[in-house]
């Protein structure tokens, strides 16, 4: 009889573990969305709002044996998953991966995709209309859509301000000071090593005055917060055993586990593993844990499997526009051309696209 998999969240965690088990079990995956959201091109889709139909997908194609039930999860044991509407799906094996959330308009909220739409468009019009834009938070998010307002929007005058002295200061420095000086080069003005004391809003942009530590005040038409990522972990917090770690992760074993329950693994930006959360990160996670199951499948026991080990130096693709950026890669920094052949011409759409059946 075949073994029963729910998963939970079509993020790329969970749309992609459940595309490569699907011809390998009884495949469930419970997303509340009715489309795929491609968070890496909703950077570029608030400049460039053209990309937006590429970046959201739906989950029509996604499996061919399983299913997908669009609901919210409201609680899981381990025998399976309690919907918000009172339904039960049943399930040998339970996979979380409900991500994480950061500001509009790069994932979708409560509003879901339509609201997401709607973002999309207004923040874009704001943009459009500003004269003056502040970026806060010089990570991935922060970076990249600096370099894309700077390409696509060349006129508007941008300032990109974080609290870390350098930029992406965990990799080697040649990244980090390439970047700036692209950014700067670009028109940016970069201020590093100074927090924003007055932020009004996590969760979408607004127009105002920001406030440093340093004393400086900068007037923008368009505050775009690009910090505070943190993981939604509320299905996973109640289990027992469970225990939360940085960002509102939870911590997990070995073999992926965030609690008693032996047949519950966590997977993503949720769980705190040893890896950033990043695409880079999942693309380790998401065969690791699709050759696990394939054991599990086959009646061997968890614990005769290989423990996951985290990236011990993460690749990271930073493009700045379609055109430029630096990329760490392990072993070397990559300029503009692999950047742009890599991720910035194309940003993984048509990979990802493909991968869900388009």
């Amino acid at each position: 009889m075949s073994k029963r998999i729910a998963i939970i969240g079509g993020g790329f965690a969970g749309a992609g573990l459940a595309r490569a088990l699907d011809d390998k079990a009884e495949i469930t995956l419970i997303e509340q969305n009715t489309h795929f959201v491609h968070a890496p091109a909703m950077i570029r889709a608030a400049v460039e709002p053209s990309v937006l139909d590429r970046a959201l997908v739906p989950y029509d194609k996604l499996l061919s044996r399983g299913r997908v039930v669009q609901a919210r999860a409201q609680s899981l044991d381990e025998t399976g998953v309690t919907l918000e509407n009172g339904d039960r799906v049943e399930a040998d094996y339970i996979v979380v991966a409900t991500g994480a959330s950061n500001a509009l308009p790069f994932r979708p909220t409560e509003a879901g995709i339509k609201g997401l739409r709607d973002a999309n468009a207004r923040i874009h019009q704001q943009l459009q209309a500003a004269t003056r834009v502040a970026i806060v938070g010089a990570g991935p998010v922060g970076v990249e859509l600096a370099g894309e307002i700077a390409h696509f929007m060349p006129e508007k005058s941008v300032t990109l301000v974080s609290s870390d002295p350098d930029l992406f200061g965990a990799f080697p420095p040649r990244l980090g000071r390439e970047l700036l000086r692209k950014l700067k080069a670009a028109g940016v003005t970069v201020i590093l090593g100074t927090r924003a004391e007055n932020l009004q809003s996590l969760s979408e942009p607004y127009a105002g005055t920001l406030a440093l530590d340093n004393g400086q005040e900068i007037e923008a038409d368009l505050i775009f917060p690009a910090i505070g990522t943190r993981a939604k972990p509320e299905l996973l917090e109640a289990l027992p055993g469970a225990e939360k770690g940085r960002a509102n992760r939870v911590k997990v074993d070995g073999w992926m586990r965030p609690s008693s329950l032996p047949n519950v693994f966590a997977l993503g930006d949720v769980a705190e593993m040893g890896d950033a959360m990043t695409v880079v990160a999942i693309t380790r996670q998401l065969p690791w844990l699709e050759k696990t199951f394939g054991a599990l499948l086959e009646g061997k026991d968890l614990s005769a499997q290989k423990p996951y080990t985290p990236w011990d130096k993460a690749p990271i693709l930073i493009p700045l526009g379609p055109f430029k950026g630096n990329s760490y890669l392990g072993l070397f920094t990559a300029g503009n051309l692999i950047t742009r052949l890599m991720k910035g011409k194309d940003l993984f759409l048509t990979k990802y696209r493909k991968s869900l059946g388009f």
